[in-house]
């Protein structure tokens, strides 16, 4: 009934296996990849020939991590997987950014490419398998790739590169590195690490490539015995001759457009000779033209493209006056919003942030459910790009891919920096609110996040910053682009963004629109992102060298204790019913984790002091031969009982004063408060406590 076809590949000492022709076989090509128990099936579609109006590549990819791959179900109301969660679109996004440039140009037709999660084994990580699994699909697919592409994961623990590692080796390693390529070259990088160098950076992007190189060529191997012919039927390319004439009619305009330095300026230029271009080609009263519009646009942003590239490579000079490795002019202010805890306004050019920090309680930290279980994150950055941002009228509401994704790369990069929680035990969330923009954004949500942070008094590793850069190769001469514009990222062939400080980085993304980056071009584009990583760093610090040293007015106080984990539930209560009333008696807000870490938040001193001390009066040890302050409760005929810690022990009769005593309420009252020594604990827990131990013994009188 199935005609089943499979191939393998050992990669990083584990077998990775794809097999077709069993599942989803009414898709285009569908395949389903396995690594030990890990199974992920990836299916690709496309729909029929586009309008000729479509001048763009309409690809949409999903991912999804089934809860039930891990035996689960999610824990809200409502079971079904619904609205991708942040993971799901990140992972979303490392399947496109490599997949997106292997189309053959002139290729509109509309492509699904979709990736779920069926079975995960815990060991295995299925981000770097759905990457491979959706390649593996286009590959065997007719849809017109160029030519397969591998992806893996790149650790490095006790200085070691492992390939693939495991999710428990993941969280020994200093390095989480994804990165995705064709044989030839690599297309993608998203990595993070704990302040690694340059130059073990591109060791670990070599040792990738070599894994990448082999799942290609199986892949290969696997098209050319499986495989459906492509249809290139529908592929629309620009005439040769609207090229040649759209250069006569608007060269010389546009390249005194591209020379205008305020990004404004330039873009209504342009705009002008775009205006100018239509009455040309689409006169009015006219029915029918020489060319379609679609293709009259697209030979219109190739005399840019090529124009802009000509001025840097021949000219060392870029749209707005730079050199390729000069920075714009940096401007910086701090505590702008009096009531925030901390912000930072970071301007670049004509990239601007507004950052803001705000410090909190446990309750404030962001909370989801994934494969693993249930998340809590201590800090997190929230990324927002409203559309004034680039003068512009647009959509608002719910963040999109695009924002989840940048406030990721802003939030990883800053997360090296931050102080343990035993130190600093407060939840941050910083905001990085993009008020301008014209380029790197999110390379300046790290700027200015770094600086809110300082701002509002975190206690950071130390500072970072970070950074854009851009390339233009033709052929065998190529220009790296320092702090890139908007316009060289679209019309550019890379989008290379790093963060870190003088001795290493914490974070790197690289997108690439072409293959034919080379080590030697990357190790060049590393050593001019360092030069201007530092000197925005240089400016940051003149502005604020060091974290304030006082919290603001504004921000709550966090204080710990550590309790033992055996005692947590009498801080609690039944119900919750002791800790509801150390809230409601002092005001505070208190939260204990599993270790027994108690942490406790307050704008009120006191009501800080009395909550501590009723949490330490409920946990701490009565031991032998200490000498304890408490209270009177009860008077008996045989003695008193003192309440010590919550816990009541009995000082007999005999033992509250070294004189015979007739009367107690002669020598105590109830409710005094008294010092006595623990004599005994009993096997029952029962305290016996001396008076009499702590008072001189009388002296004889002669």
């Amino acid at each position: 009934m199935f005609d089943k076809k499979s191939t393998v590949v050992s990669v990083g000492g584990r077998d990775i296996i794809f097999e077709t022709g069993k599942i989803a076989r009414q898709a285009n090509a569908s395949v389903v990849v396995r690594s030990g128990e890990t199974i992920l099936l990836s299916t690709a579609c496309s729909g029929p020939a586009p309008s000729a109006e479509t001048d763009f590549l309409p690809l949409r990819v999903d991912y999804q991590e089934k809860f039930s791959s891990a035996g689960k179900t999610l824990g809200g109301f409502i079971k079904r997987e619904g609205r991708p969660a942040e993971r799901e679109i990140l992972v979303c996004r490392l399947i496109d950014r490599p997949l997106r440039p292997m189309f053959e140009d002139g290729y509109y037709n509309e492509i699904q490419v979709l990736a779920y999660v069926f079975s995960y084994d815990g060991v295995h990580s299925p981000d770097p398998l759905a990457i491979c699994a959706a390649s593996a699909a286009l590959t065997i697919s007719d849809i017109p790739l160029i030519k397969p592409i591998g992806a893996v994961r790149v650790g490095m623990i006790d200085n070691n590169f492992v390939v693939n590692p495991t999710v428990e080796e993941q969280k020994k390693s200093r390095l989480d590195l994804i990165l995705a390529g064709t044989e030839d070259a690599i297309l993608m990088i998203e990595g993070y690490c704990d302040f690694l160098t340059e130059e073990q950076i591109l060791e670990a992007v070599e040792e990738g490539h070599q894994a990448i190189r082999k799942i290609c060529q199986c892949l290969s191997d696997w098209q050319k015995v499986i495989g459906k012919p492509k249809k290139r039927d529908d592929i629309r390319l620009i005439p040769e001759d609207l090229i040649k004439e759209m250069k006569q009619l608007t060269e010389a305009r546009l390249d005194k457009a591209l020379r205008q330095k305020e990004k404004q300026v330039r873009e209504d230029a342009v705009r002008e000779i775009n205006d100018s271009v239509t009455a040309h080609f689409f006169p009015e009263g006219e029915t029918t033209f020489r060319f379609n519009k679609t293709d009259v646009k697209g030979a219109f942003k190739k005399v840019q493209s090529h124009l802009m590239r000509k001025m840097i490579l021949d000219e060392n000079e870029r749209s707005d006056g730079r050199k390729c490795d000069q920075i714009r002019p940096i401007d910086i202010e701090l505590s702008l919003l009096p009531r925030t805890h901390g912000s930072a306004l970071f301007t670049r050019g004509e990239t601007q942030s507004l950052a803001v920090a705000t410090l909190g309680g446990e309750t404030m930290a962001q909370r989801s459910e994934n494969l693993e279980g249930e998340v809590s994150s201590r800090f997190y950055l929230q990324y927002s790009f409203p559309p004034f941002s680039v003068g512009e009228v647009g959509r608002m509401g719910s963040p999109g891919r695009r924002e989840i994704g940048h406030g990721k790369l802003a939030e990883r990069s800053l997360a090296m920096i931050l102080p343990p929680q035993d130190t600093f035990p407060y939840v941050i969330r910083l905001e990085s609110n993009i008020t301008e923009s014209n380029g790197s954004s999110s390379m300046a949500s790290v700027c200015g996040g770094c600086l809110a942070l300082m701002d509002a008094g975190v206690p950071i590793r130390r500072p970072i910053a970070g950074i854009a850069m851009g390339l233009i190769l033709e052929d065998h001469k190529y220009a790296i682009l320092s702090d890139i514009l908007g316009v060289e990222d679209a019309l550019g062939d890379m989008d290379f963004k790093l963060s870190g400080d003088a001795q290493g980085i914490t974070a790197f993304q690289l997108d690439i629109k072409i293959e034919g980056i080379n080590a030697q071009i990357m190790k060049a584009a590393l050593a001019q992102a360092k030069q201007g990583r530092l000197h925005i760093l240089s400016k940051m610090l003149e502005i604020c060298p060091k974290p304030k040293e006082h919290l603001s007015s504004y921000a709550p106080r966090i204080e710990t204790m550590q309790i033992k984990p055996s005692k947590i539930g009498t801080v609690i209560g039944p119900a919750g019913k002791q800790i509801r009333a150390i809230i409601e008696e002092t005001g505070v807000q208190i939260d204990i984790d599993d270790s027994g870490l108690v942490s406790i938040s307050s704008t009120n001193s006191e009501g800080m002091k009395r909550a501590k001390e009723i949490i330490h009066n409920l946990t701490a040890e009565v031991e032998i031969g200490k000498t304890y302050t408490g209270r009177v409760v009860s008077i008996v005929p045989f003695g008193i009982f003192v309440e010590i810690y919550g816990k009541e022990g009995l000082c007999h009769i005999s033992e509250l004063s070294h004189a015979r005593v007739q009367n107690i309420q002669d020598v105590v009252k109830e409710g005094e408060v008294i010092d006595v020594k623990v004599l005994d604990i009993n096997d029952r827990g029962q305290i016996k406590l001396s008076r009499k131990a702590l008072l001189p013994v009388p002296t004889a009188q002669g």
